[in-house]
């Protein structure tokens, strides 16, 4: 891919920290290196550029940095006459070991070696162009989103095992944990005691306004809580339990409350995208996976020149290192965790709902894949075809894709092992 060169006023390579920032500075045609450190406020930053727009005149500057989120590159996001590049910091570190075998780490020197490294490979990278600000937002939620499960999924693991140490029937009789009614159910009846003083239709009561219609499902409740017996009597342990459930529960009730409000604004603004038909359109994507696919792929048609880029930047595609006569392949580390799960769990889905693509695991499967290494290679597949409706801006349409595969390759689907 040939790199259009742009000239810059000035080269800039900022080695960013949590409180401060240390940045180099090199004026193009000039060998000097300017210096110097930037506190993490908002003042700071803006006096500092607002001091390089009137030195260089508005010209472009070039920015090399580490990271392609955080507090410094969301402020160059709003900077028009900045060209953000985006190091990975394994080559960073590759190139600083080459130049300095010892391994020491010194900021100002990585600022340099950000400026070193950039303007040596000018031909070779290009600046980031960030999405458009929807697509950007839709990321940021989605991430968010997923941070949120992550954090409701703990607790409700450590309200499970918590249970499991006093009250193990509430596991049954109050229903998934990560769902408002158990929530309710746990603050009004802490322990078994307490519920089996409660009348039957006080029960009865609080399931039907929990929207538990199934009376048999009830009768069968209420049976049980009449019919156990506590798992202990002990004081210490129930009064304490009790103060650490009621410490849980309103923790627990908030992250579910705020997931339910992620997902109505994800749902906001994915459906403002132009391409959401397309990915919609993806068997198994549903509305928890599209708007993350669609956050994966972005907005900038001309970020991604083939499906392999998508692949390797995803993680999805294998990494092939030889030296000498041998070869190995393993999986790719350095990628987005969070994109390299979208397209999994998508994969995953897919299987449910596509004829090929059950198909293609299963015959995977057959051949002696795992169940994760199968829903990679099946999510290399989706990835390319993924791809090329973005690229041609076409939904997915699962009979053209069979028919296809029937026409290039006549009989394979009825020999996947999954049509036996």
């Amino acid at each position: 891919m040939e790199i259009v060169k742009i000239e810059y006023a000035a080269w800039i390579g900022i080695d960013w920290g949590s409180e401060t920032h240390a940045v180099c500075l090199q004026v193009e045609g000039s060998d000097r290196l300017e210096f110097c450190t930037l506190e993490q406020k908002a003042d700071v930053l803006h006096a500092w550029f607002m001091n390089l727009v009137a030195r260089f005149g508005g010209r472009k500057i070039a920015v090399a940095i580490e990271q392609s989120k955080g507090a410094v590159v969301n402020f160059l996001l709003g900077l028009d006459c900045v060209h953000i590049f985006k190091v990975h910091p394994k080559s960073l570190k590759n190139y600083r070991d080459a130049l300095y075998p010892s391994g020491a780490k010194d900021d100002p020197v990585d600022a340099e070696l950000l400026v070193q490294f950039t303007r040596l490979h000018q031909n070779k990278i290009q600046p980031w162009i960030p999405d458009s600000e929807d697509c950007r937002l839709l990321m940021r939620l989605v991430e968010y989103r997923r941070k949120t499960v992550n954090k409701r999924v703990r607790l409700t693991n450590e309200l499970t095992q918590l249970l499991k140490e006093y009250f193990p029937q509430a596991l049954d009789l109050a229903g998934a944990l990560d769902h408002v009614m158990a929530c309710k159910f746990l603050l009004k009846w802490p322990t078994l005691q307490k519920l089996q003083k409660c009348r039957p239709e006080v029960v009865r009561r609080f399931y039907r306004e929990q929207g538990c219609r199934h009376s048999e499902l009830i009768e069968k409740r209420i049976e049980q809580i009449n019919n156990t017996c506590p798992l202990t009597t002990d004081k210490a342990i129930l009064e304490s339990s009790i103060l650490m459930v009621q410490t849980i529960i309103p923790q627990l009730r908030m992250l579910i409350d705020a997931i339910a409000r992620f997902d109505e604004r994800i749902d906001e603004v994915y459906r403002k995208q132009p391409d959401a038909e397309i990915f919609s359109s993806f068997p198994g994507a549903g509305k928890a996976l599209a708007p993350r696919l669609q956050a994966a792929i972005g907005s900038d048609r001309d970020r991604f020149k083939s499906s392999q880029e998508v692949a390797e930047y995803s993680g999805i595609a294998p990494v092939t290192e030889r030296s000498g006569k041998s070869q190995w392949i393993h999986r790719r580390f350095a990628c987005s965790r969070f994109v390299k799960q979208s397209f999994h769990e998508f994969a995953g889905q897919s299987i449910e709902q596509s004829e090929w693509a059950r198909a293609f695991y299963d015959s995977k499967k057959a051949a002696g894949m795992g169940h994760h290494a199968a829903l990679r290679a099946l999510a290399y597949k989706w990835i390319r075809i993924i791809f090329r409706c973005w690229k041609d801006r076409v939904p997915y349409d699962e009979q053209k894709y069979m028919d296809s595969l029937k026409r290039k390759c006549p009989g394979w689907l009825e020999a996947m092992p999954c049509k036996a």
